[in-house]
């Protein structure tokens, strides 16, 4: 069955767009990636959706309006890659779509994504699966990390316990033990990934993220600022656990960045600072809440952290008792996996089936996320 994923993360920068061809024999699922792209947002979009997701700056107005324009532009990813990869539209079964998580308080029994399904799949004729969290939300879970449930199927080993660390916009960690059903799995958000990296590189310098982690390499790490961030409240608090822009986002980027102009702070230091802090809140959550537990073979990485060369090499300097591999190391495309991760929870709820984990989640049990929007006659009658 081909399905394609849609995600845009808390970068905001655009839409991964994942075209899947899933198929299942003996129990055992195969997931194999025909492509992937990445359809960057226009400038007022991202500055759009950053705005609709501060409470200062953000209005029902814009935000129902931003809600059908993503709508229009998660439908055009997914018109756009099937057409590059040669395949018509009408054999794609399914779209999964997350959307773009403007608030997440799941604290507050609360999440919110948009990007309207209703407009994708009118846009393109094909069955639309999407606003996952919300369920698991409702069922007592955090409605995050829901790439946990890809990560398993990916990664699970019978004799090896691996961690998979994605490093996009947020960090997160999946325990995977060796030889596990979805019940012993722990998952939970470490902290910032590459948010505060990124919004500093863009403060500073107009430019998007930190090429190969050049700036952040030839800065140094302020002692001072890095002590004062690692006492964020969240970082100490228990798993199950989700984060996201409320806590690691505008707010807390302008206080760095006013720490570093009261201080006098060049922004390379800022950089490499900000960059320790992502690492040191990885190392730390695995000090705190893995390695007391589980004896660590393994552990993968992938998102767009992977690219960081200075994060890499803080973070092999920290793990130097563990192996590290990327997702590449494996064949995989460390950018496509948030991507693949919806096509595949679609893919699952399309068949009745729960989708969730509720022992990364926190959920009281197991549910089918994802509200499904038919797509056309024309699409339906084809593609079975």
């Amino acid at each position: 069955m081909l399905v394609i994923g849609l995600m845009s993360g808390t970068s905001a920068d655009g839409v991964d767009a994942a075209l899947l061809d899933i198929s299942e024999a003996g129990g055992n699922k195969r997931i194999s990636l025909v492509s992937f792209r990445v359809y960057s947002f226009p400038r007022e979009v991202r500055e759009a959706i950053l705005k609709a997701s501060a409470p200062e700056t953000s209005t029902v107005e814009k935000i129902c309006v931003l809600n059908a324009r993503l709508g229009e532009l998660f439908a055009r990813a997914a018109l756009k890659i099937a057409e590059e990869a040669s395949i018509p539209i009408w054999r794609v079964r399914l779209i999964g779509s997350h959307g773009q998580t403007i608030h997440h308080l799941p604290d507050r029994g609360c999440t919110l994504q948009i990007g309207e399904p209703s407009v994708i799949a009118e846009r393109t004729g094909v069955t639309t699966i999407a606003d996952f969290r919300p369920r698991d939300v409702a069922a007592g879970g955090h409605g995050a990390p829901l790439t946990s449930f890809l990560h398993y199927h990916l990664f699970r080993d019978p004799k090896r316990t691996r961690t998979v660390q994605n490093i996009g916009g947020i960090s997160n960690v999946t325990v995977i033990p060796a030889g596990c059903g979805t019940d012993r799995i722990l998952a939970f958000d470490t902290g910032p990934g590459n948010m505060i990296i990124d919004g500093l590189i863009e403060k500073g310098s107009g430019k998007n993220f930190d090429r190969d982690g050049r700036i952040a390499g030839s800065g140094q790490v302020d002692k001072k600022l890095i002590k004062k961030l690692l006492l964020h409240p969240y970082l100490r608090k228990k798993p199950p656990k989700t984060t996201g822009r409320e806590e690691f986002g505008g707010h807390l980027l302008e206080k760095i960045w006013k720490e570093g102009g009261k201080r006098r702070i060049h922004l390379r230091d800022l950089v490499a600072t900000a960059t320790a802090f992502t690492a040191r809140t990885i190392v730390d959550a695995y000090k705190r809440f893995i390695f007391p537990k589980w004896q660590i073979s393994e552990i993968v990485i992938g998102g767009g952290g992977v690219r960081n060369k200075t994060l890499m090499r803080m973070l092999r300097e920290c793990f130097a008792q563990v192996r590290l591999s990327t997702f590449e190391d494996y064949g995989l495309n460390s950018d496509a996996i948030e991507a693949m991760a919806f096509a595949l929870l679609a893919y699952e709820a399309f068949k009745g089936r729960a989708n969730n984990i509720p022992a990364a989640t926190g959920a009281a049990r197991a549910v089918v996320m994802g509200k499904i929007v038919p797509g056309g006659s024309v699409s339906e009658g084809r593609s079975q």
